[in-house]
Formats: C-alpha cells, sequence, structure tokens
C-alpha cells in the first residue's frame, strides 16, 4: 500500500510538472482562501492581545466605582472616606482601594504652561493602577496625612514642561499654588479609548481637597480605585458593592443606581469576545476561497479524465484495478491541493508581518490554525477530487482505448 502511494505521488507530482500554468492557476484559490483565512485569524488574535494591554493599563483587576449613570457625573453626590473604608472592611475579595479626587489645572515651570488633569489619590493608586516610577519616587502614606505639596507627573507632562531638564526636585506651578516634583511615572502611552495616560499630575488627595476645595471633609471622592483579589470572580465583587452603595445612599428598591461600577475585567471579555466573532466572520468569508478553489481543482481534474482517457485505458487493460486509478486521481487532487495549502501558509506569514507594522498589532504565530488550514486544504482536495478520479475508475478500458 505504502508503494502504491508513493508511486501514486511520483505521477502526480510528473503531471502537475508538466502542467505548471494550469497547476498554478488550479491551486490559486486554494492560495488565496488559505492566505486569508490564516492572515485574518492571525490578525484579529494580536487586535485581541492588543486590546486587552490597553485595558490591563488601567490596573490590576481594577473596578472603579463612580457616582451618576456612565463616565460622566450629572449631579449625583460623590463619595466620601466612609463610603471607601465600608467597602475595604465588608466586601469580600477587595485586595485593596485608593480615592481618585479629580481637577485640572495649569501646570508652569519658568516659561513653559500647559494645561493638565490633576488626580489626588493614596500612594496604593500607583499599584493598583499599574503604574512604575521611572525616576524619583512615589509620595508617602505621610505626605498624604500632612497634606505635603508634592507630585508625581507623567511622561508627557516632563516632556511639554521640563525638555531635557531632569525634573525631580524642582518646584512647578499647579493652578494657584505650588508643588515639589519628586517622582515620573513610566510611559503608558495611550489608554483603551485613546486618551494619553502620561499627561496627568498625581498628588496627595489631602493637598489636592485643601488646596483646590478649601476642605478636607465632606464627599470629595469622585472615584473609587478597587483591586480585585486575584482568581476571586469580579462580578461578585460588583455585585456586593452595588448593594452596599444603594444602602448607603438609601437608593429603594424601585429607584435607579445613582452610581455605577466600572469592571475592567467585564470590559476585556466584551471586547475580546466582540473581535474574535469579527475574526471568526471574516475568516469564514475568506474560507470561500477556499471552496472555489476546491471547484477549480475539480473543474480541471475532470478536464484531465478526459485529457488522459487513452492512459486510463492503457493502464486498465493491462492489469491496473480500477481502486489503483481512483488512487491516482485523488492524489493528484490532493497534491494540488496540499501545495496551494503550504503556499498559502507561507504567504499569509509574509503578509502578516508586513500588516503587523501598519496597524500596529502584535504577530502572534498560531500552529493550531497554520495546521488547521492546511488539513482543510488537503480536505478540500479529497472532497472535490473524489468525483473526477471516481468517473477515471468508472471508464471502460475499451471506450477509453477507442478515444480520440
Amino acid at each position: 500500500m505504502v508503494s502504491m502511494l508513493l508511486n501514486a505521488l511520483l505521477i502526480a507530482v510528473r503531471e502537475i510538472r508538466r502542467n505548471l500554468t494550469r497547476s498554478f492557476l488550479t491551486v490559486i484559490g486554494i492560495v488565496i482562501g488559505v492566505a486569508a483565512v490564516v492572515t485574518m485569524v492571525t490578525l484579529g488574535r494580536g487586535a485581541t492581545e492588543t486590546i486587552k494591554g490597553e485595558i490591563s493599563k488601567m490596573g490590576s483587576n481594577l473596578l472603579i466605582v463612580r457616582p451618576g449613570q456612565g463616565w460622566w457625573n450629572r449631579g449625583s453626590d460623590n463619595f466620601s472616606m466612609d463610603d471607601m473604608e465600608v467597602i475595604r472592611r465588608q466586601i469580600n475579595g477587595v485586595a485593596d482601594l485608593a480615592p481618585m479626587v479629580q481637577s485640572n489645572a495649569t501646570i508652569t515651570y519658568q516659561e513653559n504652561n500647559s494645561n493638565f488633569d490633576i488626580q489626588g489619590t493614596t500612594p496604593n493608586y500607583f499599584k493598583i493602577g499599574n503604574w512604575e516610577i521611572s525616576q524619583g519616587r512615589a509620595f508617602t502614606r505621610e505626605e498624604v496625612d500632612d497634606s505635603a505639596s508634592v507630585c508625581v507627573i507623567g511622561e508627557t507632562i516632563r516632556q511639554k514642561i521640563f525638555g531635557p531638564v531632569d525634573p525631580i526636585g524642582k518646584r512647578i506651578r499647579v493652578g494657584s499654588t505650588s508643588a515639589l516634583v519628586i517622582g515620573v511615572t513610566a510611559p503608558k502611552g495611550q489608554g483603551g479609548w485613546g486618551d494619553d495616560l502620561d499627561d496627568n499630575v498625581i498628588v496627595p488627595y489631602t493637598s489636592l481637597v485643601r488646596r483646590q476645595t478649601g476642605s478636607q471633609g465632606g464627599k470629595f471622592i469622585s472615584q473609587i480605585m478597587v483591586s480585585g483579589k486575584d482568581g476571586f470572580p469580579s462580578a461578585q465583587i460588583v455585585a456586593e458593592i452595588t448593594l452596599l452603595m444603594r444602602e448607603r445612599r438609601n437608593i429603594s428598591g424601585n429607584e435607579q443606581d445613582d452610581f455605577n461600577v466600572f469592571d475592567s475585567q467585564q470590559l476585556a471579555d466584551v471586547v475580546t469576545s466582540s473581535t474574535k466573532v469579527m475574526t471568526s466572520l471574516l475568516g469564514a468569508v475568506a474560507g470561500v476561497s477556499l471552496l472555489v478553489g476546491g471547484i477549480g481543482i475539480m473543474n480541471i481534474m475532470l478536464v484531465s479524465v478526459t485529457e488522459r482517457t487513452r492512459e486510463i485505458g492503457i493502464r486498465l487493460a493491462i492489469g491496473a484495478r480500477a481502486r489503483e486509478v481512483l488512487l491516482q486521481f485523488l492524489v493528484e487532487a490532493v497534491t494540488l491541493s496540499c501545495i496551494g495549502g503550504l503556499s498559502g501558509i507561507i504567504l499569509a506569514y509574509g503578509l502578516c508581518l508586513a500588516l503587523v507594522k501598519v496597524v500596529g498589532t502584535p504577530f502572534i504565530f498560531d500552529p493550531k490554525i497554520n495546521l488547521i488550514a492546511f488539513v482543510f486544504s488537503a480536505a478540500i482536495g479529497i472532497l472535490f477530487g473524489f468525483m473526477p478520479a471516481r468517473r477515471a475508475a468508472k471508464l471502460d478500458p475499451i471506450d477509453a482505448l477507442r478515444h480520440e
């Protein structure tokens, strides 16, 4: 059986080499189909990983409790430090918390100035938000308690305001007050919504509350940053926080929440799922080319059977069995489709290397999709090559020998 397959393969290669142009035009559909499917899936996977990376820049297992519905607060009360401490004590699965007090001010250093966001928080925020310090240090708990006039700036601010000057130890004007620059955060680039994550000033929340609003009491927290424990279901944390905040904000059963809990993990899951669906749809559309290529193989094999009718008759007349003839033409069809599949994978590899630079996604080689595409191309050869092979095997030797 092995020798029969090897002999059939050698004859198939000989026939393909005899008609190279026709063979190329026959497999071009398979090449395009396999290349399109592999390219679409590879780029889709790269896009998914890019989106996950962008969302992870926001923080580890991050949940954000905000007043109002949607991203912006429209008239709902902010939170207090008591709200945050109750969440810390009563909600299971919470690893850490940090308050967020937000403002906006003109940052000035010598003759350079620009308008930037100001974020007041605690040292916990740097860990929760996955912030690394590239220069200097973060502020301490003692500096928060003392309402110290210190700040940590983003890389965008360092470039715009300080340029080549080392910012550590320099004083900047933040609105009508001054602050000592003690650190610079490592660049994060753009966030999931295309916003610049490096254009903010991070200060102790006590300093911002006292200097910007003139008060250290009451409800001044515009966001509560919550970090969930690894492995703990974030949906459960969201549900428990929602029930607790409804109780603390005196919201009855029929009333709508005047706050919302943003879950970065759920967002990542939704976006990932959507990207996978789009990738699957694009891959399915590209897969139509494989069917077109299969039809092309069937067509050319039918032509080949007609052209080689006398050859088939001679083989049958000298003792070849029908199943040997069927195997011969089936091997030729599979060989054509496999050559097309392998060529399509090579083409897809080159396309992916070129396109990832254009779309800005990483190139993630997936052996699984390449193997599936190759096996599917071989299956196309078997499926569409069987009818011509069966037709050749059923030829009558006498009629075949009479064929002109």
